[in-house]
Parts: structure tokens; C-alpha cells; sequence
């Protein structure tokens, strides 16, 4: 049986948290998509983590956990990571498994990537800089490095040719200003760290262990509304971050899907350029920003913040094909006495609908708000579902009504303690 948990927004929805809180009940944790922009952060005995690429289920020691084919891999990254980690106590190589299909991002994707930013000028799409959507190129283009290609007696000449390849491009752009030696150096020092680990055909790791009769959780990283074929292009990622990615991503069939875990924050945030219709420019807006601690786990930017957007939640969970939904960070409207809620939009000729349109990033679209009252209150994290206050209560029945799908769980806060199951 395999579950999974999905960003229903545009990321930073609080992924680690959950897959660590609900990793025990799994023999086995995979990321399937995306690569070192992903910031996954985790509190928990008054520590705080951020994983990149490591998946969340990486403390919790009975469980294997999978770098999956789908993922684009930055080896000095993960050989940070791994240094955090051991730093830190947790010995984790052993339950730490890498495909030998995952393709490696090496120096000059992440000089194509800052090339190619830079050349859109003021049509910046906010990349993250990590060289992902340049290796996910090289992938689709059928010229990129795998995990596995570092084993073979070709790999130099192989590097060399890809190499010579983005330095043609990079001329093209007159881009110059690196120093692509120095760059080489801890990526040549941690291709050898990576070659120690645990490589793997994980497309039969997984399924074996499904066959076995284990359990798998998927873990996906950025958000839904980011997708490359459905989210709001060209502001998307490189993959596909929808519950559809899973199968591509680990090579497992679709039948052995069970339920869809779909995280949302009670308000929405969005890191980059893009299109954002709640997004609130007040001091509503700052004050979300504020309580929130809306920083990027990743980038360290400021997130954008404003008010819950339910039809782009609701086509999240269409998508998705959403079984359950997590509402985190609801402790950050704690102190609002109302709370407002996009339930459609009024297009530019008038019309109002529910649906995401199609141009969204190039036109104009009012949010149509209702208003509930807020809790304005603090909530004590140890009470039971039932008893929370009346308002938010409230709050959850209205999304749930408009959604179409029930709120099992509520977090009240970045610590595995702070957060309550229905």
C-alpha cells in the first residue's frame, strides 16, 4: 500500500512536519520529484532541521527511506545534509537508499540556470537558482547524467561532452563571470562521498517491498499549484508535484496508490513571481508575514502572503485525486477577529466562476471573499479535536463544504506535539 502526501498551494505548506509526525506508521519514505529546491523543515525536542533532498522520514530508524528516480540529485547538497545529520547524532546512511536513475545536477546547471534567469530580465520566474530546471532539460533531452552513470569507465568523457555542451550555451548568453574550476572541486569530492552510499535499482525496493506487504509514503515537494503541466506556467517548477508524479517518479503502478494526503495552509503563500489573487498588500498581509515566520526554508525569501484561496484549492484536490486534507500553520490567524475567504473569482468581463483560468498570468482576477468570524484566541496544542473553539470549527465545515473533502488533522505549530488528529 502506498500513500501520499502532497503541497496543495505553491509550496512551503509544511510537508516535513507531517511525514515526520505520521513517518512511523511506514516501513518506507520516497521523494519522487523535484531535487535541492525543496526546504522540508522539522522541530522536534527543541531541534530544528531543513531537508533538501533527504526525505522527512530520515529520523525515524526503522524506516528505509528513498531518493527516487524522479528527483534530480545535487551531490554537494546531499553531502551536507548528511553531515548536518551526523553532526548532529543520527547515523542514517543505513536507511538511506538512491536510485541509480535519479539525474545528477552538476556545476554548470546551476551557471545555466542564474544564465537563463538573468536573461528573461524583468519575466523573472523566481527559480531557486539550483540548477534543477537545467538538469530536468538535460533529462527530457535525453543528454543528462544518472546516479548510475558515475559507476561506468565512460563517465569523464561523458561529463566532458555535457560539460563543452552548457559552455556553448553559457557563451551564447554571454554569461562569463564564474570560475568553473573552483565550482568542480567539492563536486568531484562529493560524487566520491555519494559513490559510499547505498545505490540503488529502488524502482524494485519499492515495489518489493509493496509486494511484501509494507507500507510506502510518497513525499512530494513543492506544491500542486506549481506543477509543470497544470500549475500556473511559466511561474511552475520542473516536474510534475502532483499525486500523477508518484508512478513516474518511483516506478510504481498506479493501483497500488491508496490514499492522497493533501497539506494546505489556513491562509495562502507564495514564494517568486506568479500569480497570486488573495494576495494582500496591507497590513493584514504583514501582519500574516510577521506571525507566520514566512521566510523560505530554501532561498530565505520573503513569502508573499494572503488570505485562503478555495478554488485554487479545490482544484488541487481534483488533481490530486485528495482522500484527506491537513490544514497547517492555523495558529497563525489565532489573533484575527475575522478571517476572509476567497470562494471564487470575477473575471475581467464579469463573470464569476470557480475554476482556475487558463490565463491567469495574464489577466486580472478579483477574489470574491466571504467573511467568517475568527477564534481570536490562543489554543492550548494538548485539547482533543472536538474541543476547539467553536470558530474554528466553523472554519474547518466551511472548507470542507466547498472542497469537498474532510480535515483530519489541524497543526498548531512547527513542533511534532503541536498538531491534533480528528
Amino acid at each position: 500500500m502506498t500513500d501520499v502526501l502532497l503541497g496543495m498551494q505553491w509550496g512551503d505548506e509544511g510537508k516535513g512536519k507531517i511525514v515526520d509526525y505520521i513517518a512511523p506508521r511506514y516501513d518506507l519514505v520516497a521523494r519522487f520529484q523535484g531535487g535541492p529546491n525543496a526546504g522540508h523543515t522539522l522541530e522536534f525536542e527543541g531541534k530544528k532541521f531543513v531537508l533538501h533532498q533527504i526525505p522527512s522520514g530520515i529520523f525515524q530508524s526503522k524506516t528505509q527511506n528513498v531518493i527516487g528516480n524522479g528527483m534530480v540529485l545535487d551531490v554537494i547538497t546531499l553531502q551536507k545534509e548528511l553531515n548536518m545529520l551526523k553532526e548532529a547524532g543520527f547515523e542514517v546512511t543505513k536507511n538511506l537508499y538512491v536510485s541509480r536513475k535519479a539525474h545528477i545536477i552538476i556545476p554548470t546547471h546551476r551557471l545555466l540556470d542564474a544564465a537563463y534567469e538573468n536573461n528573461k530580465g524583468e519575466k523573472k520566474i523566481g527559480s531557486t537558482l539550483k540548477g534543477i530546471g537545467p538538469t530536468y532539460q538535460d533529462k527530457t533531452g535525453r543528454v543528462g547524467l544518472r546516479v548510475g552513470d558515475l559507476f561506468e569507465s565512460n563517465f569523464e568523457e561523458r561529463y566532458k561532452k555535457l560539460v563543452t555542451r552548457h559552455l556553448q550555451i553559457l557563451n551564447f548568453l554571454g554569461f562569463s563571470n564564474y570560475d568553473l574550476p573552483t565550482l568542480e572541486k567539492p563536486f568531484f569530492e562529493a560524487v566520491e562521498s555519494l559513490k559510499q552510499l547505498q545505490i540503488a535499482d529502488t524502482e524494485y525496493l519499492i515495489n518489493n517491498a509493496l509486494q511484501a506487504g509494507k507500507t510506502v509514503l510518497a513525499e512530494g515537494a513543492q506544491g500542486s499549484l506549481l506543477d509543470i503541466d497544470f500549475g500556473s506556467f511559466p511561474f511552475v517548477t520542473s516536474s510534475n508535484t502532483s499525486s500523477a508524479g508518484v508512478c513516474s517518479g518511483l516506478g510504481i503502478p498506479p493501483s497500488k496508490v491508496e490514499n492522497v494526503y493533501g497539506i494546505f495552509k489556513a491562509y495562502c503563500t507564495r514564494v517568486g513571481a506568479g500569480p497570486f489573487p488573495t494576495e494582500l498588500f496591507d497590513e493584514v498581509g504583514e501582519q500574516l508575514q510577521q506571525q507566520g515566520q514566512e521566510f523560505g526554508a530554501t532561498t530565505g525569501r520573503r513569502r508573499r502572503c494572503g488570505w485562503l484561496d478555495l478554488p485554487a484549492l479545490r482544484y488541487a484536490v481534483m488533481l490530486n485525486g485528495t482522500t484527506e486534507l491537513f490544514m497547517m500553520k492555523a495558529d497563525v490567524l489565532n489573533n484575527f477577529e475575522e478571517i476572509k475567504v476567497c470562494t471564487h473569482y470575477k473575471l475581467p468581463n464579469g463573470a464569476i466562476t470557480q475554476e482556475m483560468p487558463y490565463d491567469l498570468c495574464q489577466i486580472e482576477v478579483e477574489p470574491v471573499y466571504e467573511t467568517l468570524e475568527g477564534w481570536n484566541t490562543d489554543i492550548d496544542t494538548s485539547v482533543a479535536f472536538e474541543v476547539l473553539p467553536a470558530q474554528l470549527h466553523n472554519y474547518i465545515q466551511f472548507i470542507e463544504k466547498h472542497v469537498g473533502v474532510t480535515i483530519t488533522l489541524v497543526s498548531l505549530g512547527p513542533d511534532r506535539t503541536q498538531t491534533i488528529l480528528k
